[in-house]
């Protein structure tokens, strides 16, 4: 088994990606274009549930933050294997995890002044950085046999924490948006704003299952670098690993509904397990099998996700798409001019992500 970098976790972070890049209005506008329960059962996919519930949209945000983990081993691992100190190591995920945080909140709040109270300091990017960082302390300095232990009890303190308290004048346990622990410590001690006024959707107190869903990750990187049995059975171990964590996390939604705004422990589960199980293909397709070059698309997107993402905030895409292609959708005409310049915006990121790959010039955090 090599120990190099994976082509697999590349390919899938860029799949990943792709759908926050734009490829999600594809199933959007196909059921503007055709309203029929097909295409509108997808495009409901590809929205988060107002509280409760789980679509395919909500496996974007969790998938990156176990791929990051499962880099961990490849990376960090590598760098203790070269002698390295778990000292300065630890210095440097530091250091990477408060970069993505300040990167969180340039991409909320611009490059603005503005008062604290319409400043918004939680973020995607933070809740990558926090988690990131903190399974990482955890990959340096704990044992591989007790990550299992970490991922548990981060899962387990969490939900005990939820189901005995409550915010003041609710229930206790309650789990509604105003009523639930984690929304009233993040109104509590949170300054400036939150996503949703009472609520913020990557609050700061449930980044801790999150650390969970990086560990998770640091888990399955760490076993794929032990040589002790062939890749496809590696492969198939994964799958299986995937496959009961997605039946406890449907066994602890009974108690622990499934929740992306609260990070619920069950939601955890439900993504860990799609994540292995996605996780699991792409290795074997790829890195067992072999089948490389239909990947390169999400490979180039993939060595440059954090740069595309914070582009959004600061290049006008549909603009720039509108130069190129505009005629496009003039030519098309209704309904389908709509379509074909999702796709064109979509054209447009990926030969400007292209042209860095082929400068060899990557945003490393």
């Amino acid at each position: 088994m090599t120990k190099t970098r994976l082509y697999s976790l590349d390919a899938l972070r860029g799949f990943d990606m792709i759908w926050i890049m734009g490829a999600e209005e594809l199933f959007h506008t196909m059921a503007k274009i055709s309203p029929t329960p097909f295409w509108e059962g997808l495009s409901a996919q590809f929205e988060h549930p107002i509280w409760n519930g789980f679509t395919a949209y909500d496996l974007i945000f969790p998938l990156f933050i176990f791929l990051a983990g499962v880099s961990t081993p490849y990376s960090i691992g590598r760098s203790l294997e070269e002698g390295k100190s778990k000292q300065s190591l630890m210095l440097r995920v530091i250091k990477r995890g408060l970069i993505l945080v300040l990167l969180g909140m340039i991409y909320n709040n611009g490059l603005q002044i503005r008062p604290i109270s319409d400043f918004r300091f939680m973020s995607v990017l933070g809740r990558i950085g926090i988690s990131y960082m903190f399974a990482n302390i955890i990959y340096l300095y704990a044992k591989e046999k007790f990550h299992i232990f970490w991922f548990s009890g981060f899962l387990i303190c969490y939900w005990l924490i939820l189901k005995f308290t409550s915010a003041p004048g609710f229930p206790i346990g309650d789990l509604t948006e105003p009523g639930n622990f984690a929304s009233y410590v993040d109104r509590t001690i949170l300054p400036g704003k939150l996503s949703r006024g009472i609520h913020d959707t990557v609050g700061f107190f449930n980044n801790i299952p999150a650390i969970s869903t990086a560990l998770a990750g640091i888990m399955a990187g760490s076993f794929l670098k032990k040589a002790s049995m062939t890749p496809s059975k590696q492969a198939r171990t994964l799958a299986i690993a995937g496959i009961v964590s997605l039946i406890l996390s449907q066994l602890w939604n009974l108690d622990f509904p499934i929740n992306k705004n609260l990070w619920s422990s069950s939601f955890v589960l439900q993504t860990t397990g799609l994540s292995l199980l996605l996780f699991s293909l792409f290795y074997y397709i790829i890195d067992v099998r072999g089948y490389k070059n239909w990947a390169f698309v999400f490979k180039v997107i993939g060595m440059n996700s954090i740069l595309i993402y914070m582009s959004g905030k600061f290049i006008s895409w549909s603009y720039a798409t509108k130069g190129f292609f505009q005629w496009v959708g003039d030519l098309s005409g209704d309904p389908y001019n709509a379509l074909l310049m999702a796709i064109c915006v979509l054209v447009v990121k990926w030969v400007f992500l292209y042209f860095l790959y082929e400068k060899k010039a990557f945003l490393k955090v």
